[in-house]
This record gives C-alpha cells, structure tokens and sequence, in this order.
C-alpha cells in the first residue's frame, strides 16, 4: 500500500513538472510582437490606377547603327556555323541601319524631354521613340546629354501629340520596405509593369555606377534599363539601370535625387562638368602595401603626369595619392569620381605617399577636357633624350640573375614610357635564377632598392646586398614590392 502511494506521488509531481515546464515555455516564446506605426489599408486597386497614371510618359526605345565599310566577323560565331550547324547569319550591307537594341525612358517634359540610360543609346546611330505600344509610328530622337559614369542620358522627340510627363519626387524620402513598381519594356514586351519593394538604399557598386543605387526586387530585364521606379503616390523616385544576374529578384535604379542634380548640366552643356588633373592612374595591391610596411594603405598610383594641373602642384611618378579634397582614397576609381566632383577652378587639398615621405599638396583641377581633345593633347609622347654616352646594359650581383639598364628612347618607345620616367629598367631575367623565381619581369622599373631610391642603373646595382632585400617597382598599371634574400 505505502508502495502504490509512493509511485502515485511520483506520477502526480512528474505530471505536474510535465506542465509546469510546458507553461513556462509557453510563456517564453509567447511575446507580443513589436508594435507597429501602420497607416491606411493599401487599395486594392493602387496598382491599377499607378498604372493608368505612369504609362502615359512611359516610352519604348529602339536603336540602330549603320555599319561602315566591311562588317567584322567574330571568329567565334565562324566556328559555331560551321561545326555546330548553327545558322550563318548574314553580314550587315554597309550604310543600312541595323537593329541594335531596345530600352525604356520617361518623359519629363511636355516639350518632349527624356530621360534614360547612357548605356540604351550608347553607340547608336539612330534613336527612335515609340510612345505607345500599339503605335506603328517612331520619332526620332535627338540626343541633348550624356555621361557614361553616372549612367544618364536626356533625349529629346518632336511629337505630334500631346505628351505627358511623369512627377520626379525625391528619393532621399524613401524608405526600406515601400512599395514600388518598376515600368519599361522588357524584352521588347512593349510597356510593362512590376511591382515589389524598396530592399535597400545606398548600394555602392561602383562596377555599374558611381552612385549609391536603390535595391528592388520588383522583376528589372533586359529593355526595362531607362526606364521609371515609381512610388505608391505616383512619384519617380529612379531611374532602373540593372541586375544582379547571379539571383533573383535584385534590380537596381538610380535615385532619382542624384539624376534631377545632373539634368541641367546636360540639358545645357551635353554632358557633365568634372574636375580634371592630367594625370594617369593605377593601383597598389594588399600584399605589396604591406610589404612597404602599411597594412592599411590605400591609393591611387600616378603613372603619368601630363602638362596640367597635376604637373603644376608638384606631382610626380609613382606618387600614391591617399586623400583627395577631404576624402579617404582607396584606388584609382575613387580619386576618378572624388576629381570628377571637384568644381573646376578650385583649389583641392590632397595627401600624398612619395617613397618614404607623405606629403600635402594643393591643386586646382580644371574643367575635363573632350575626350577627342585629350586623346590629341595628351596621347602624345616626346622622348628626344639623347642616347649618348648611357649604358645600356648592367649586370646584377650575388647571382639575382637579371639585367639593369638605364632608358634609351628605344627602351621608351618599345615600353611605352615618357620621357620625364627616369628610372632604371629590368631588360633581362634569366632563366631559373633567383630573380625569375621572385616573380621579376622584363619592362620592370626600380623604384627603390632597400628604401635607396636610384638614378641610374650602376646606384640600383650598387643598392643590392647580400641577405634580405627589398625591391619596389612600378609594374603595369600599378607598384609591386619584392622581398627575397641573396645569398
């Protein structure tokens, strides 16, 4: 009897922990959700009307090039046709305009001003405008504006009809979550619409633009570039320029904040107005930073000083500009943009690394030239350096295996160097020795050996020693530095 009592209370306390411990999970996972702002239910038929009210300014856009001279074959496509049966296509007859591809734009005035993608029109002969998509008739179009960086082209129609213009509102405004819908004409399916959210603001790719992009996930494709992302009240707040073609549902536009402060200068001038240096870029890898004994360093590599401003502030070959104007520079790109926004006229403050030293320096970028203007002016070299008296080949001690010259107007032209490059220069590296198993390469200029930065090739031999060296060299289209012992 003591026994069943005894197993009877064992029971009750197991049975009542059972719950007890239930009732306290319960209450641990049963939270009230965070309290939310909501405003008014969403209409049923806001798409509808946001439709009714968008498409109207909604224009499709062909382009066409008219091939000049023999068409090019892509040796590629020859191999496809003749060993995979796919069908030959025939080569474009020269002066007849050919089919080069399709986009969107909107416009936004009703004197039939237009905004769209640099990259719809690029390189097109003829620019024709559809209004609507059960139109039969095409507008020409003139181009009034462009700039490849920041992806904004203005086109301009002469129409017969009365247009409607689209409502630019402010992007700054939005926020993650919004509704949105993306108009255009994808694939050339004519005007179509998608719907979806803001996903994120600020997105800096700087392979696509130079500015912050907004993040969608309503359906961008191929035709839908130029064309308008809309709010839920109606207002254009980007312009959609692209895709993450790796997923699904990442789109991409323009703020359109950032396009209302550029229409002017293109409206008005065709194209932006950037600050200008006369310089050449490239940069600095990870590993040759630190090897220099800077494990954050950033920056853009000078590898070329033109008459210009940039001559005229004191810069010099393979300086490393690390501020410019107050921003942190990390590579070529970056001081690109941070120049192109400096008003021209200006004076700029910047840093920069030479050798060992960091030094300031003011400048004053001018307006940027044509880029037929630059190719004339500064696309041009001058080595009239007289090749007298210059040795033309050096040897290098302890056995590194390569050859130091100093330049001749031969070594110029062949490595395309200018005639202000002093430097000497790796002309050979034998096979299997030392130097070519540290990774040195003919066309190589000595920066420095062990921090001595040599005039001519007898200082750079003169520099090596046996044990740990360390070589800086300008290399391409930026500096690289070596650390290796001799024996």
């Amino acid at each position: 009897m003591k026994r069943l009592l005894y197993v009877t209370i064992v029971i009750t306390l197991v049975i009542f922990a059972y719950f007890e411990s239930n009732t306290s999970t319960a209450q641990l996972f049963q939270k009230s959700p965070p309290a939310l702002k909501l405003g008014d239910a969403m209409p049923a038929n806001l798409f509808v009307e946001l439709a009714k009210a968008i498409n109207p300014s909604v224009v499709n856009i062909s382009t066409s090039v008219i091939p000049q001279g023999r068409a090019f074959r892509d040796p590629m496509q020859e191999m496809l046709e003749q060993f995979y049966g796919i069908p030959r296509r025939r080569s474009p007859q020269p002066g007849k305009p050919q089919r080069m591809g399709l986009g969107t734009g909107f416009i936004i005035r009703e004197d039939g001003l237009i905004v769209t993608n640099n990259h719809v029109i690029d390189g097109a002969d003829i620019i024709e405008v559809q209004l609507t998509e059960d139109s039969n008739k095409q507008y020409k179009a003139e181009v009034i504006g462009r700039d490849a960086r920041t992806d904004i082209a203005l086109i301009k129609i002469k129409a017969d009809v009365k247009l409607t213009a689209a409502a630019l509102g402010s992007s700054t405004d939005t926020q993650v979550g919004e509704w949105v819908a993306a108009f255009g004409n994808p694939y050339g399916h004519g005007h179509t619409m998608t719907k979806g959210i803001i996903s994120s603001k600020g997105r800096e790719i700087e392979e696509i633009n130079r500015l912050p992009l907004l993040q969608t996930d309503a359906s961008i494709n191929p035709g839908n570039s130029g064309g308008p992302l809309v709010n839920s009240k109606g207002f254009v707040i980007g312009v959609n320029s692209a895709i993450d073609a790796r997923a699904q549902g990442i789109g991409f536009a323009i703020p359109i904040d950032e396009v209302k402060k550029i229409i002017p200068q293109l409206e008005q001038r065709g194209s932006i107005r950037k600050g200008f240096l006369g310089i050449g870029l490239g940069d600095i890898d990870t590993s040759s930073a630190q090897a220099m004994g800077y494990e954050d360093l950033a920056g853009a590599v000078v590898l070329k000083v033109d008459d210009g401003p940039g001559k005229k502030a004191g810069l010099k070959q393979y300086d490393i500009i690390t501020d410019f104007n107050g921003k942190k520079i990390k590579n070529s790109r970056d001081l690109t943009d941070a120049v192109s926004d400096a008003e021209p006229g200006q004076q700029v403050k910047m840093k920069v690394l030479r050798g060992e030293k960091s030094i300031d320096l003011t400048i004053t970028p001018t307006e940027r030239p044509s880029e037929k203007t630059l190719a004339k002016t500064f696309g041009q070299q001058n080595d009239s350096q007289d090749d007298k008296n210059i040795n033309k080949k050096s040897n290098t001690p302890h056995n590194l295996g390569a050859q130091v010259s100093d330049l001749t107007n031969e070594l110029r032209s062949e490595f395309n160097l200018n005639s202000e490059v002093r430097y000497p220069i790796i002309t050979a590296v034998d096979r299997g020795s030392i130097a070519s198993q540290i990774g040195l390469r003919v066309g190589d200029l000595i920066l420095s050996v062990n921090k001595i930065e040599p005039k001519n090739a007898q200082e750079a031999i003169k520099a090596f020693k046996k044990g740990q060296n360390t070589l800086r060299l300008a290399r391409g289209r930026g500096l690289s530095v070596l650390t290796f012992d001799l024996n």
